[in-house]
């Protein structure tokens, strides 16, 4: 079972990016996806999250920002990205769960690699 998370790279202040991550070996059409991010010297945190039925949870910190959605098939996970900050920037990973406050409370199942997003000022 593997979560596999692309998209991250190198952006200027304001600009987008979009992060996704698919799931293979399973199923995780009736699990939650989500994202979690870990910037140097400081502690992981939830970032946002989408359900199989498209519920979405946010942290503070993006919401209004980014936003979650998932694919038709529900193995894979998006992460829109926009009005980004220096601050955002971070090693961004993946995560999937049956339960969505486990995955929010950083205790998901599964995850997957980081991808890093940069954010020049």
């Amino acid at each position: 079972v593997q979560l596999q998370a692309s998209g991250g790279g190198l952006v200027q202040a304001g600009g987008s990016l979009r992060l996704s991550c698919t799931g293979s070996g399973r199923s995780f059409s009736t699990d939650v996806m989500g994202w979690f991010r870990q910037a140097p010297g400081k502690e992981r945190e939830f970032v946002a999250s989408a359900s199989w039925s498209d519920v979405t949870y946010y942290g503070d910190s993006v919401k209004g920002r980014f936003a979650a959605f998932r694919d038709q098939d529900k193995n894979t996970v998006y992460l829109q990205m926009n009005s980004l900050k220096p601050e955002d920037t971070a090693i961004y990973y993946c995560a999937a769960d049956d339960r969505g406050p486990k995955l929010r409370r950083g205790r998901p199942a599964y995850w997957g690699q980081g991808t890093q997003v940069t954010v020049s000022s």
